[in-house]
């Protein structure tokens, strides 16, 4: 699990530290910016369920050989290239990340106990709430106060020798019981991809549009009161929050299911935009919704690693990777058009009831879908 926290930590500052490479660097505008960080999250959006199906098939050393290089090459080039080349190879580098959060996931499930697991998913959340705090702020200390090349080249050989240690270790990614029962042809899709399966990854996608949504309107609200030299305490605070929802979730013995978690963050992120300030009380109101971001997660993966089959749980976990920065895609630019054309307040209703959309995708979706029969793979 520490492992693939350092692994995660070049991708939580990734995005801000390329935002300030465009900007200040190359003296492009936050629109262009935010192209090459779309073009990144599209291509990882893409590549997370096609990387997963790849684990499952070829196992983990070739997967993270791959992903590790091109990852690494990209920022070790970026630095190097003009704009329009970086916004070309943007894509493709998204695509072949390395699948930190997938193989995190594989990995528990098939070192931990089944009765253990919303522990350890809980605790897997709460590390990666920690790189969300260290993360970011490493990358805008890098990127202001070195030369871009050093400051990108870093994160590029972050992404390297996280790769190097994970295929080092190698390790496992199905429960020996589990191995036995991933022999044999890989079952279509169309066999295991239930309504279960959709509705978690749906709620997940609505979860990380709230989770987005709301930060990006409490910022807007502490720029509105002439409090935004707080946001970095408030984001702390939140991300503080979570990681005491996450340990309550993973000590408890029976937790709330997905879906009431998923509707207790968005109601309880609804009457945030009444709030106009000032920042301690706006960080008093945030803190019961941020409690339920850890939960709703690892409620997520736990729902996924249950119901998908052991020879197809990568593929699995990278749909629900792919769901889960869709969410974070479409949040922010909704968001900030209804903040831009309303008030930061508006920001937090929009971020709830459009989190309660894309669950209720999910939910309708689990009441109409049944999978297709396979016999021949039922009876072997």
């Amino acid at each position: 699990m520490l492992l693939m926290f350092l692994a995660r930590l070049p991708m939580t500052a990734m995005g801000v530290t390329m935002t300030l490479y465009v900007v200040n660097d190359l003296g492009r505008g936050y629109g262009a910016a935010g192209l090459i960080g779309a073009a990144t999250t599209l291509g990882s959006a893409i590549g997370a369920p096609l990387v997963g199906r790849y684990v499952d098939r070829y196992g983990l050393r070739p997967v993270v050989a791959i992903c590790g290089l091109a990852s690494s090459a990209f920022w070790i080039g970026a630095p190097h290239l003009p704009y329009p080349v970086l916004l070309v190879v943007a894509l493709p580098a998204g695509v072949l990340s390395v699948p930190a959060g997938t193989l995190a996931r594989l990995v528990l499930t098939a070192l931990v106990p089944l009765e253990q697991r919303r522990a350890a998913y809980s605790l897997d959340t709460i590390f990666v709430e920690a790189s969300f705090m260290i993360g970011p702020s490493a990358g805008i200390m890098a990127i202001t106060q070195l030369p871009a090349v050093y400051a990108l080249t870093g994160i590029g050989v972050c992404f390297a020798l996280s790769a190097a240690l994970i295929y080092r270790q190698n390790p496992p990614i199905r429960a020996e019981a589990d191995a036995e029962m991933s022999a044999g042809e890989r079952p279509p899709i169309r066999s295991w991809l239930t309504g279960r399966l959709v509705m978690a990854m749906f709620i997940a996608g609505g979860a990380l549009f709230c989770l987005v949504g709301m930060e990006l309107a409490a910022l807007a609200t502490l720029r509105a009161s002439g409090d935004i030299a707080w946001s970095g305490l408030l984001i702390t605070l939140m991300c503080i929050a979570s990681v005491l929802g996450g340990a309550i979730h993973g000590a408890v013995r029976r937790s709330l299911s997905q879906g009431t978690l998923m509707m207790l963050l968005a109601v309880l992120t609804l009457p945030v935009g009444l709030v106009a300030g000032p920042w301690w009380l706006l960080a008093i109101v945030l803190f019961p919704s941020n409690v339920l971001c850890a939960p709703t997660l690892a409620a997520s993966t736990e729902t996924v690693s249950a119901a998908a089959p052991p020879r197809v749980r990568g593929e699995a976990m990278g749909l629900l990777d792919a769901a889960s920065r869709v969410g974070l895609a479409i949040g922010s630019p909704i968001i900030g058009f209804v903040i831009d054309h309303s008030s930061p307040g508006w920001g937090f209703a929009a971020s709830a009831v459009g989190a309660l959309a894309i669950a209720s995708v999910g939910l309708f979706w689990r009441r109409t879908r049944t999978p297709a029969k396979v016999p021949a793979l039922a009876s072997s």
